[in-house]
């Protein structure tokens, strides 16, 4: 079955309840880093994420959302990332392979993955790999913002 159409996402936007209370002083924003191939919910979820105070860096696919990371670490602007939310089907690397690497070189950044295609298998493999969280499209936008306020209220 093939998701649903996207609605207008001026209309979801407005719909939203108010903003998440930020766990930090506004003078260090957590940064979220958002890789999602979808144009339209790529900025539909940036959007509500930076309406609740967060930081977001936006990325079109796995590999740019590694160059992103790379540069946040080197320009120490702000700081290193605090949460990735990535989409796990996306041209080239998947969300899977990416959160293998995150791993494999030790990166304990909290990763919430999103997808279409949410079977159990999915989930356990996104699970087994360190996903902190994964929740299924179409995507419910306060959930995901509840998620992320959970992950880095954890890291202090």
């Amino acid at each position: 079955m093939p998701p649903e159409p996207m609605r207008d996402p001026a209309s979801i936007l407005n719909a939203l309840p108010e903003p998440v209370t930020s766990v930090r002083p506004a003078a260090t924003p957590v940064r979220v880093l958002l890789a999602e191939d979808d144009r339209e919910l790529r900025l539909l979820l940036a959007t509500a994420l930076r309406r609740d105070g967060y930081e977001v860096l936006e990325a079109h696919n796995a590999n740019h959302l590694l160059e992103l990371m790379g540069e946040a670490l080197v320009s120490g602007g702000g700081g290193p990332v605090d949460v990735v939310v990535s989409d796990i089907r996306m041209p080239g690397r998947s969300g899977l392979e990416l959160l293998a690497g995150l791993r494999r070189d030790d990166w304990a950044t909290p990763v919430v993955l999103i997808t279409a295609f949410g079977d159990p298998e999915t989930h356990a493999e996104a699970y087994r790999l360190g996903a902190d969280a994964v929740l299924d499209k179409p995507l419910d936008v306060d959930d995901l913002r509840v998620v992320i306020q959970t992950l880095v209220s954890m890291r202090g």
